[in-house]
């Protein structure tokens, strides 16, 4: 089932896509990972407001 989304965001817009994870640490000091689909261009503004 991995495959048809993947294949469906590759021939429609999703090229302009990027996947971001970023690892995020909890108030009881854990680690987590928080993931998102934002447009190429948004990139770098996503790391730097995500807490």
């Amino acid at each position: 089932m991995a495959k048809k989304s993947v294949a469906s965001i590759q021939t429609g817009g999703g090229k302009a896509h990027t996947k971001v994870i970023k690892m995020v640490k909890n108030e009881r000091g854990a680690y987590s990972f928080r993931e998102e689909m934002v447009r190429n261009e948004e990139v770098k503004d996503w790391f730097a407001k995500t807490k």
